[in-house]
């Protein structure tokens, strides 16, 4: 005896493909860490120096590059990080959320 036909539902579909609310567009971009800067400050004379480094290679050089950093040396990018989550928090403010 055959069996009936049973409609199959799996999770993915219960839940649609955007079911995650979408993020404002006009909502304040998050600030940076001081890492980031330091990053965005470093990579190319990363790049330079290692032009046979891929992308995940430059991250790790940059990585090694920021942890044998001594506090004085990392100050600027700290000063710059704390700037950006001030300017964040004051736009976020701003903007009621």
């Amino acid at each position: 005896m055959p069996k009936e036909a049973t409609q199959k539902t799996s999770k993915r579909t219960d839940r649609g493909r955007n079911s995650k609310p979408k993020k404002d567009a006009s909502a304040p971009k998050r600030g940076l860490s001081a890492y980031m800067f330091f990053s965005q400050e470093m990579r190319q004379q990363v790049k330079d120096e290692n032009p046979e480094a891929g992308f995940g290679q430059i991250g790790k050089l940059l990585g090694a590059k920021w942890k044998k950093m001594s506090e004085e040396e990392k100050k600027p990018y700290n000063e710059k990080a704390e700037a950006d989550k001030k300017r964040y928090e004051d736009e976020k403010a701003a903007a009621g959320q």
